[in-house]
């Protein structure tokens, strides 16, 4: 327990300035920031209304509330899982421990599909859909596009589905392991599949997330190599793929991605964009 934020009257400040100090004892950089969150959130209040009321005084049961989620934190449980959802494109999606947290550089893959789909592109799944950020995002900044959403977790599934009814996406799921169980085929296909080597230095907060959703065996290209071998039976022509990945593993994506005829469109940060 934060032994040190336990007296019975607090103001804003004090307590943002007692949790931003064990924050910053444990090595979070984002020690003050996050400690805004955690009181904003359980005061159902904004970051600014939390600047303009720095002498309001707490009350125990928000002291105590605002103690519990600070205690996560220097657990190093993420900030989205403590409050239950991460902004992805200037909308708020909802996360569990059952998703991936949603990540800015991911917002890439958005970017290059809103370049480069094909004109007479219809139909767009994405594989690995987690909480449904990149699809639903699709499909609203897209919505001439038919998307369906796949995972092999029925939980990510329903996390997704969740999105969807409170961002008035509409959008179809569909529970398989990459392509096995989808039917039919598609114009684009994106994903942000696990692709980090169990060997590489991470954050602390990634061993709250699903492991199933982070690792891949075979320097983290496993999943990535066989969604491409898959690809034939799904991807129309001409058809776009958008993957997602770190940037050393890009030439061996592209590489990858020509033996079954696909060429290199653009790369843009995490993202590679990717058609025939």
């Amino acid at each position: 327990m934060s032994e040190n934020l336990k007296p019975k009257t607090l103001t804003v400040s004090q307590w943002l300035r007692d949790a931003a100090d064990q924050l910053a004892d444990v090595s979070i950089t984002s020690a003050l920031l996050d400690a805004e969150i955690i009181l904003a959130h359980t005061l159902h209040k904004s970051r600014t209304w939390l600047h303009a009321h720095n002498d309001d005084a707490l009350t125990p049961r928000m002291i105590e509330i605002a103690n519990a989620r600070l205690d996560l934190r220097l657990d190093r449980t993420p900030i989205a899982y403590i409050i239950g959802h991460k902004e992805f494109y200037s909308r708020n999606f909802a996360v569990t421990p059952s998703v991936l947290i949603p990540r800015p550089e991911s917002e890439s893959i958005i970017t290059l599909l809103k370049k480069h789909r094909p004109v007479t592109a219809k139909r767009l799944i994405d594989v690995g859909t987690g909480s449904g950020c990149l699809g639903i995002t699709a499909k609203l900044e897209l919505p001439e596009l038919s998307v369906a959403l796949s995972d092999v977790s029925r939980h990510a599934l329903t996390v997704a589905m969740r999105n969807a009814t409170a961002l008035n996406a509409e959008v179809v799921t569909v529970r398989s392991n990459l392509l096995a169980r989808v039917t039919g085929k598609y114009d684009i296909i994106i994903a942000n599949l696990p692709y980090v080597d169990s060997s590489w230095e991470r954050s602390p907060e990634t061993d709250y997330e699903p492991q199933l959703a982070l690792f891949a065996d075979n320097n983290g290209l496993a999943l990535i190599d066989q969604l491409i071998d898959e690809l034939p039976a799904t991807l129309n022509k001409p058809g776009l793929v958008l993957l997602e990945a770190d940037p050393v593993q890009h030439n061996a994506i592209i590489t990858k991605a020509h033996t079954i005829g696909l060429e290199h469109v653009e790369t843009d940060g995490y993202a590679i964009a990717l058609s025939w």
